[in-house]
């Protein structure tokens, strides 16, 4: 079983956005979704290739994952 913290907002924007120490992170807009009410975040990140963003979505279960939950989902294509 994975631990608590590998789905935390720090956890996964080091995994998805691989930042070093000298490298900043900003949040970019923050908000809920509209269908579900659901938290996202989008963070962004400057590095030598360029910028690179992810929305991370909250899910249910208190977990940050860069999906959104498949309530939203479902929503969107209806």
């Amino acid at each position: 079983m994975k631990s608590t913290n590998e789905y935390s907002l720090r956890f996964q924007v080091d995994k998805w956005l691989a930042p070093s120490p000298t490298t900043s992170v900003h949040v970019i807009e923050f908000s809920r979704t509209p269908s579900g009410r659901r938290r996202y975040v989008c963070v962004e990140i400057a590095q030598p290739a360029g910028m690179r963003a992810l929305f991370f979505f909250r899910h249910d279960d208190g977990c940050w994952r860069v999906f959104p939950p498949s309530v939203d989902r479902r929503d969107r294509t209806t």
